[in-house]
């Protein structure tokens, strides 16, 4: 009997649309107060949305609103400036 393979969660990226497994990109997270942050573990609690681990995805989820439509809400140009600020303290670029 053939062994099982494990099967690896997929998650959508918001700024380009490419499937990728979900620990090769990162999640964006919306807790319950409203704040919107960088959720580096991946494990906290609240709405997710994933990005590849690129400055350009996240130029591309801005531009065509990705964010928004992920969390229902409208998102401040503030938001978007902590994530980049994020992503580079992270520096996530590979």
């Amino acid at each position: 009997m053939p062994m099982k393979s494990k099967k690896i969660p997929l998650r959508q990226c918001i700024g380009c649309g490419e499937m990728k497994a979900k620990s090769e990109m990162m999640r964006v997270l919306k807790d319950a107060q409203g704040g919107i942050t960088l959720d580096t573990t991946g494990r906290k609690n609240g709405r997710g949305a994933y990005l590849c681990v690129s400055e350009m995805c996240l130029q591309k989820a801005r531009k065509n609103k990705g964010l928004e439509r992920s969390f229902r809400m409208s998102i401040p140009e503030q938001v978007y400036e902590n994530l980049e600020k994020e992503f580079q303290r992270n520096d996530y670029e590979q």
